[in-house]
């Protein structure tokens, strides 16, 4: 992980990459036992992993 490297170290986005994989390879798999094509939506949550190039928000400041 390149953040590991930075100064100060980086906020970022975590993505759920495995449940993103296996909804993948899931929708995938039910496409093939059935031999149809069709639109599948899904919507997973990130995290938002605070690290030190986040400050808090000062009023006025």
């Amino acid at each position: 992980q390149l953040v590991a490297f930075t100064d100060p170290p980086l906020t970022t986005v975590r993505q759920p990459v495995h449940a993103m994989a296996t909804a993948a390879v899931g929708a995938l798999l039910e496409e093939i036992a059935h031999q149809t094509v069709q639109r599948t939506e899904f919507v997973f949550q990130p995290e938002l992993v605070v690290r030190g190039s986040t400050a808090q928000w000062v009023p006025g400041g």
